[in-house]
């Protein structure tokens, strides 16, 4: 019990500091704040693993890749023009954003999460990886993206809640997605601990989060 109020008042305090850095700053939470030690692997505020700058997307559906690998190596060989390899929670990961995946050589491919929601066409995009650690409970601060996210958990359960209503997803391998614009609440529910990553998609020249007030979440999401 104790362990769970300490992650859920790290989380809250790295919501604070957030909000106290105002609407210039808001975009830290997902890019400013790069992985380092073990964040993103203990509870607190999610952190950025990688960028990637994709260019043009291709046209049609378009899937978050994931794969794992025995090794960095291994993964990097194989790795796509705008793939990313990423160590955490103790595997090595390749993710990459295209049509469905395929097998790679050496490496597990997982899920593809898609069809991604795009909305209009826009010339570049960059695509932003985070890794987090929730305690059932906590939660990330209400934020917009401008563009969508996808999350994919390893382990726990996820609840997401916008203003157009709740997505609940649980256990390994689940996955949500949300389009670019409404405000959103993600919250760690049930019993485990929940593990994961997101992706974010945005435009080139505009900020990937943006912390809001405009909006209070109804608490929709189930405690279990």
């Amino acid at each position: 019990m104790a362990g769970r109020l300490l992650g859920s008042l790290a989380v809250a305090i790295g919501a604070l500091a957030l909000l106290a850095l105002g609407p210039r700053s808001a975009q830290a939470q997902a890019t400013s704040r790069t992985c380092l030690g073990e964040a993103g692997e203990t509870p607190g505020p999610a952190c950025l693993v990688a960028h990637q700058d994709l260019g043009a997307l291709p046209e049609g559906s378009l899937y978050w890749n994931i794969y794992t690998f025995a090794d960095v190596q291994s993964a990097n060989r194989v790795k796509p023009p705008h793939g990313a390899v990423v160590q955490a929670f103790g595997r090595v990961w390749l993710f990459d954003v295209g049509g469905k995946g395929h097998d790679m050589e050496g490496g597990r491919h997982l899920a593809d999460v898609g069809p991604l929601p795009m909305g209009a066409p826009q010339a570049n995009f960059s695509a932003e990886y985070l890794k987090s650690t929730f305690l059932p409970g906590a939660t990330a601060p209400v934020h917009v993206h401008s563009g969508p996210e996808a999350f994919y958990a390893i382990s726990g359960a996820s609840c997401l809640e916008t203003p157009e209503g709740v997505q609940v997803a649980r256990g390994e391998g689940h996955s949500l997605m949300v389009r670019q614009g409404p405000p959103m609440l993600l919250m760690a529910i049930g019993q485990e601990t929940r593990q994961g990553f997101a992706l974010i998609l945005h435009g080139e020249g505009r900020p990937p989060t943006t912390l809001t007030s405009d909006w209070t979440p109804k608490g929709l999401c189930p405690k279990a």
